[in-house]
């Protein structure tokens, strides 16, 4: 007796005949038939390439979460050094949170690690023109290379102290 046939197909004249989503046409779908074949040991029915495909793109949307927190991490320190004036609570906020979202990224993705370099050098530019953007200066007021050591960007203290007391 054959094995039974997985949701999405049919089984005519006693041979499995594919009646499958497309990928293209509903990507949930197509994983969930994947995932099935997968538990069913089913690897001839897998559709290899867009399986490789979408693994690829995990690995790219990591990465992107990695340069994320180090882009709005920099710009709040970029802000916070050139607009002393302006420091809000919330930017202390947000430099926790977002040194947090790194540590989170590389505690599940240690093998981002050797890219650390790479992901604070894609999202500085952007993390200048944001600060640029929000602070209305130019963006050549702000350094043209990230001005932070690891060191400044992960452990550098910002207090309470000097943020500018708000008038009720």
């Amino acid at each position: 007796m054959g094995e039974p046939a997985l949701k999405g197909e049919s089984q005519e004249g006693g041979t499995s005949r594919p009646n499958r989503t497309r990928y293209e046409d509903d990507l949930y779908t197509w994983v969930q038939e994947q995932v099935a074949f997968l538990r069913a040991g089913r690897v001839d029915a897998l559709d290899l390439e867009h399986i490789a495909e979408e693994l690829e793109g995990v690995s790219k949307s990591e990465f992107a979460k990695l340069q994320s927190a180090l882009r709005v991490l920099v710009m709040h320190m970029l802000k916070w050094d050139q607009q002393p004036e302006h420091r809000t609570p919330s930017w202390i906020f947000s430099i926790r949170e977002q040194r947090r979202r790194y540590g989170r990224v590389l505690q599940d993705n240690p093998g981002l690690k050797p890219r650390i370099h790479e992901a604070l050098g894609n999202a500085y530019p952007d993390a200048r023109d944001w600060a640029s953007d929000e602070t209305h200066l130019p963006p050549d007021e702000f350094p043209s290379e990230c001005p932070y050591t690891w060191d400044d960007i992960l452990n550098r203290p910002f207090d309470f102290d000097s943020v500018k007391k708000q008038r009720p």
